[in-house]
């Protein structure tokens, strides 16, 4: 409810999992396998950024891969042995290790669980508005809608929903 004072503190684990995979089309969202986020930041109605509790199960991704033109994104690996793959290659991550990619780039990241074992990691982003996002892979990208926040179209222009 909106009148309820946001909790204190909170076991991560125990938040329950985001009820839709994701924003993706239909066609688009088997594509990250059973990935499950705990949304932690909204949990506690933080405003400037995000921070998600995710797990990947074997064979799953974190996102299909994109580049955000302005928001930052930071993932801290907790458990398992992901692959980053970005636009300059595959790289071996483990517990403990962490990632940054700065908004403006381009360059196209995301994780890959090839592993046999679940994945789980921590992802922070921020919140700016009128976002554009770009998936090279993908017939999908994201433009900022009137209101500045983000609505996903095809590569033609055609929006998704």
């Amino acid at each position: 409810m909106p009148d309820e004072k946001p909790p204190i503190a909170v076991i991560a684990a125990e938040v329950p999992p985001r009820a839709r995979p994701s924003g993706y089309p239909p066609d688009l969202v088997n594509k990250i396998g059973g990935r499950e986020k705990r949304v932690l930041g909204d949990l506690f109605r933080l405003r400037n950024f995000g921070v998600n509790l995710t797990r990947l199960p074997p064979g799953a991704a974190s996102a299909l891969r994109h580049a955000h033109e302005k928001q930052d994104e930071f993932v801290y690996i907790l458990e398992g042995h992901p692959t980053l793959v970005t636009d300059a290659g595959e790289t071996a991550l483990s517990p403990g290790m962490c990632a940054g990619f700065p908004a403006g780039t381009g360059d196209a990241h995301h994780l890959v669980n090839r592993g046999a074992a679940d994945v789980v990691y921590l992802e922070v982003g921020d919140r700016t508005l009128f976002e554009r996002v770009e998936y090279p892979d993908d017939d999908l990208m994201i433009r900022p809608g009137p209101d500045g926040k983000s609505v996903y179209f095809r590569k033609d222009g055609t929006p998704v929903f």
